[in-house]
């Protein structure tokens, strides 16, 4: 990751501050609202080009770390490294950060007074300083990649909620972020409108993105993922292999996860 993070002037670069051969790292990672604990000390390692999945019940912590990485949530203690260099530490500019981090929710958020294309281009044009052409083209082939260039002159409530879920993940993807942040983007989906958004995620995972992705979809999961992580009351209790996971959990909290799973005809 190029650019100075701490936001104080001077260097091009800011020199590795240990971790270099790894997308994302968290350690210790301790997160509070109010005297309810919601991460209770996260241990992570996300290599470059790796999807990991967190999956666990609602309530486990997923979405939290998530906005935790992405600096949306404050941490109470722990520290975050992106690409080698320490995020968290004081004094970082945590709007340069962001532009590394993609980071798509359940809700679509898209503006709805803008067209679709203007949606994806605005971010470009106003923070990385893209030109207008230069942003509508790259903005236009995305689209066309994920097979909405018929859509850039709709408006978002002409779309589906799938079409709107492609088009935030596309908005994402127009500031070419190093690491995408995916949270249950398929919960406010209708069953039949899940299929396309997976599909976009499987072709980011087989050109290379890296991706942290929590997912109630435990199919899409042991499919996707290299490593599938179980989160219960803040804690990865769990992390492995899909195969593993699924097939052969060895923390018996896992286990009567995956059961409910199964008996929910969801696995």
């Amino acid at each position: 990751m190029t650019g100075q993070l701490a936001g104080t002037g001077g260097a091009d670069e800011v020199p590795p501050a240990g971790h270099p051969s790894e997308a994302v790292r968290i350690e210790g990672l301790r997160k509070s609202f109010g005297a309810n604990q919601v991460l209770t000390g996260i241990d992570l390692s996300l290599a470059a080009h790796e999807v990991i999945c967190l999956i666990g019940a609602s309530g486990s912590g997923k979405s939290t770390l998530l906005r935790c990485v992405n600096l949306l949530e404050p941490i109470d203690e722990g520290r975050i490294w992106l690409s080698g260099q320490e995020i968290t530490a004081p004094g970082v500019d945590e709007n340069l950060v962001r532009r590394h981090i993609g980071i798509v929710f359940q809700a679509f958020n898209l503006f709805p007074h803008m067209t679709v294309l203007r949606n994806v281009t605005l971010a470009p044009v106003k923070v990385l300083g893209t030109s207008r052409p230069d942003a509508e083209e790259e903005a236009r082939e995305l689209l066309r990649r994920f097979g909405l260039r018929d859509k850039e002159a709709d408006f978002p409530d002409r779309l589906s909620g799938g079409q709107q879920q492609r088009v935030a993940i596309v908005r994402a993807l127009a500031m070419r972020p190093q690491i995408m942040l995916l949270d249950e983007v398929t919960s406010a989906l209708d069953p039949e409108l899940v299929a396309e958004v997976l599909d976009v995620i499987r072709e980011l995972a087989a050109g290379g993105m890296t991706m942290l992705i929590a997912t109630h979809e435990m199919g899409f999961a042991r499919d996707i993922a290299r490593r599938v992580c179980f989160l219960e009351e803040g804690q990865i209790v769990e992390d492995a292999p899909p195969a593993e996971l699924f097939t052969n959990p060895r923390d018996e909290r896992t286990k009567r996860f995956l059961r409910r799973i199964v008996d929910a005809g969801r696995l």
